[in-house]
């Protein structure tokens, strides 16, 4: 499946607010709220995702160029993996760990929204090519 590109930093943007306040606020809920979040962006049900192709994708106009949805996909996974760590170490009374995670995936969400660089997207991309019988 083909996605516009502009639709995930758009989703990174969203998500790089969200997790500057829970850092700012320590609200394990907002962060339990990114993580439902991001448990949908890796089944392509991402609400900031709707709300781009509503909303935000008629203003602009179609892409240039499409990308395979695959890779923003396992990103949003990632960073249910951090944001799970993130609701662990509140759960347990750990706030290092806690605002860690959140530290973390919160800077891979501003460089692909403010770089469109994304980290998670060239993981992934690195783990395909570093699969046996792939050619390079």
């Amino acid at each position: 499946m083909q996605i516009d590109p502009r639709g995930p930093r758009f989703g990174a943007a969203v998500t790089t607010l969200v997790l500057a306040a829970v850092l700012v606020t320590q609200n394990p809920w907002l962060l339990a709220a990114q993580a439902i979040v991001f448990a949908l962006g890796a089944t392509d049900a991402s609400p900031y995702g709707l709300v781009f192709r509503r909303f935000v994708r008629p203003r602009l106009g179609p892409p240039a160029e499409t990308e395979d949805a695959a890779p923003p996909r396992f990103a949003q996974a990632v960073g249910l993996g951090f944001a799970v760590v993130g609701l662990i170490g509140f759960a347990a009374g750990i706030t290092p760990l806690a605002l860690g995670a959140t530290a973390a995936a919160l800077l891979a969400a501003f460089l692909n929204a403010a770089f469109g660089f994304c980290l998670g997207c060239e993981t992934y991309l690195l783990i395909r090519r570093l699969q046996p019988g792939r050619i390079q």
